[in-house]
């Protein structure tokens, strides 16, 4: 393919070779964001659209606010790799993914620029638009791969796009003293919180016992929806915000 008409009216178009058909009839009905995790935008870009590499994304945010697409929605890109979402593992053919460039926590995590994000904004809500992607549906790549990636991190600021009509958010319940549970404990909350986690759309087995593996469900928790602290240790804080963010889905679940 030479090339293609944007879907996104401010859209650059530099085509990566890396993409297929989605699978098995499916749609978009997620925004996946990333951040890029590389010293320079210029060296993702090429990375992005290299077939050596075998990974794209549909859209790349430079810092200055410039938006490359590289592959069409339509599409399948290849960026989320192994992770799972409500129970589908193949993120890839229900997602429009997003690469926000920023080099990341091995290179400083230096915060988002403004006009970058503003360009962020506009292109999810031209996504969500397009493709009726339900606010509980934009996520970050942390959410669907928990342990494996830790992107876009703790610094993107969800609630600037909450704030616009994208993604789903609420006020993080303060941190403060109380009950909590923690790696080891088992029991009955235990195997509530794991509930809670899963229902919302995190995969983590409901075995009743609080192992490394629900801590790190736990940790992806936080980095998106309550930052301040990120332990793995589910107190007080973390399961009221779950609780919100649970009484707050406007699709239901499934």
């Amino acid at each position: 393919m030479s090339g293609f008409l944007p879907d996104h009216d401010r859209a650059e178009i530099r085509v990566s070779p890396n993409f297929g058909p989605r699978r098995d009839g499916a749609r978009p009905d997620m925004i996946l964001i990333h951040y890029t995790g590389m010293e320079s935008s210029e060296s993702a870009e090429s990375w992005l659209c290299d077939p050596v590499s075998e990974v794209s994304a549909h859209y790349l945010v430079h810092e200055d606010g410039r938006i490359v697409q590289m592959v069409r929605e339509t599409d399948r890109a290849w960026h989320a790799g192994r992770g799972s979402w409500r129970g589908k593992t193949d993120i890839n053919s229900c997602s429009v993914g997003i690469e926000v460039a920023n080099p990341g926590h091995a290179y400083g995590y230096p915060d988002f620029p403004d006009v970058q994000i503003e360009a962020v904004i506009a292109l999810c809500q031209g996504i969500v638009a397009r493709h009726a992607i339900l606010p509980e549906r934009v996520l970050a790549h942390s959410d669907t791969a928990p342990g494996r990636k830790i992107d876009p991190g703790e610094k993107f600021p969800w609630p600037r796009l909450a704030a616009a009509g994208i993604g789903h958010w609420t006020e993080p319940a303060p941190i403060g003293g109380g009950r909590f549970l923690a790696e080891g404990d088992r029991g009955a909350p235990v195997e509530a919180l794991q509930s809670m986690l899963a229902v919302y759309g995190y995969g983590v087995d409901i075995s009743g016992t609080f192992d490394a593996t629900t801590r790190t469900v736990v940790e992806a928790f936080q980095r998106h929806f309550r930052p301040a602290r990120i332990d793995g240790v589910a107190d007080r804080s973390t399961i009221e915000t779950l609780h919100r963010l649970l009484s707050g889905l406007s699709g239901g679940v499934d």
